[in-house]
């Protein structure tokens, strides 16, 4: 079996005040012994020839001494074996250190780690209102956000871009594929053709496309005239393309002021129909599905989603690590609004030491077990003459009270059986 690990106690072992205290009560319950001692030779030696109070002041000496060492070997047998004699039932706490933090651990669980009691106290104690006053407390939202960034920056120092990285662009192309295309294209040209945009569009398009026209007009004369067979004059050609070119543009600007035009009836139509086809034709879902795969397996698109988690992790940290950026400031103002709601709204209130009476008492019946065996297993790891020495420190000053009166006591007990056997003599 391997050999147990002994821990050391927290702190220094010795207290020097604590300790200080102690010597000079044991000087104090010692001194006292040792004047029972010398009052009861003083009285050997007079003898009863110097009179009768001898046998009185001898029979408290006396007795003052047997207390006093009856005493001192109680409490000397709590720490250590008396004279260092192996005396059986002495030297009790080294000799039961395990046995006390067992006790100590259960103590502790049945009668502080149970749930009456932790929601006994819970009922005294506005939990809502200190937590909002923690977090409301001036400057603590802002403190509180740089705590938070500062967090979240150490927890994307411990994770690794290379493992990272695969895994979440394995998780976006996954998710893509799984997500049917067919149904969101639709539900994207509901909205757009709900809100009108649709012809906002086609609107857009032939400004775009006569100012295009308008820009490239030679090139266009030029494309015609190179197509025009060589015999045509060439104001024939310009008589044409100038016919051709102005009926075009007119087209587009009378489908652009019209918002009734037949043109924008029939893309309206066509539009709609092309929304009731992804929602209902297999073939028209089945297109776009392979477009979508098309469009994932292409490298740009694979070079993004790889992408994605470095470009967050770096917008993130970035923003994480300016007081002035927009994230530590909505950080703040969400911890600021809900000290308000914890102080301020009663159903905030209720619903927050409802719950900590609830999660308070679910924690103390989970973990009551482990915290009592953390008691028993650390003293159990405890050096045994540590242990000894340290609880001596913390009682032994008020444990030489007793040596104290057992001197006291003893001699007065001793002084009236003396008494009494006297009368009845």
């Amino acid at each position: 079996m391997p050999a147990s690990v002994t821990a050391p106690l927290a702190g220094s072992l010795d207290d020097p005040a604590k300790a200080r205290d102690l010597a000079r009560m044991k000087r104090l319950a010692t001194g006292l012994f040792l004047a029972a001692a010398a009052v009861f030779l003083a009285c050997v030696l007079l003898g009863e020839d110097a009179g009768a109070w001898v046998g009185y002041v001898r029979a408290t000496a006396e007795a003052s001494m047997v207390g006093a060492l009856a005493d001192w070997f109680a409490v000397t047998a709590l720490f250590r074996h008396p004279l260092r004699l192996p005396i059986p039932h002495t030297a009790i706490i080294p000799r039961k250190k395990d046995q006390i933090g067992e006790s100590l651990g259960a103590f502790v669980q049945e009668n502080f780690l149970t749930r009456a009691v932790v929601e006994e106290k819970l009922t005294t104690v506005d939990v809502p209102g200190r937590l909002g006053d923690f977090l409301g407390a001036p400057g603590r939202p802002e403190r509180l956000a740089g705590d938070a960034s500062a967090v979240l920056t150490a927890l994307t120092s411990l994770l690794r871009d290379e493992d990272l990285e695969p895994a979440v662009a394995a998780l976006v192309d996954r998710k893509l594929h799984e997500t049917p295309a067919a149904p969101v294209l639709a539900r994207v040209l509901e909205l757009v053709v709900e809100g009108d945009r649709h012809q906002e569009v086609l609107s857009a398009a032939l400004r775009l496309l006569a100012r295009f026209l308008h820009d490239n007009r030679l090139v266009f004369r030029a494309q015609l005239g190179d197509a025009s067979p060589a015999w045509v004059p060439d104001w024939v050609d310009d008589r044409v393309f100038d016919r051709v070119f102005a009926g075009l543009q007119g087209f587009l600007e009378e489908v652009g002021d019209d918002p009734r035009h037949e043109l924008r009836r029939s893309y309206d139509a066509r539009l709609r129909a092309y929304v009731h086809a992804l929602r209902t034709d297999d073939d028209t879902a089945a297109r776009v599905e392979e477009l979508k795969k098309e469009l994932l397996e292409h490298p740009a698109v694979r070079t993004w989603s790889g992408s994605l988690w470095r470009n967050a992790k770096n917008a993130v940290l970035t923003a994480a690590a300016d007081p002035e950026s927009e994230l530590r400031a909505r950080i703040a103002g969400l911890i600021g609004d809900g000290a308000r709601l914890l102080r301020t709204d009663q159903t905030v209130r209720e619903l927050v030491q409802r719950h900590a009476h609830r999660i308070a008492g679910a924690l103390v019946e989970r973990f009551s077990g482990d915290l009592a065996e953390l008691v028993s297993s650390t003293v159990a790891r405890w050096d045994t003459e540590e242990t000894s020495r340290r609880i001596e420190l913390q009682v032994g000053r008020d444990l030489q009270w007793i040596r104290v009166n057992g001197t006291v006591v003893g001699g007065l007990a001793g002084l009236v059986i003396y008494t009494v056997a006297q009368l009845l003599s």
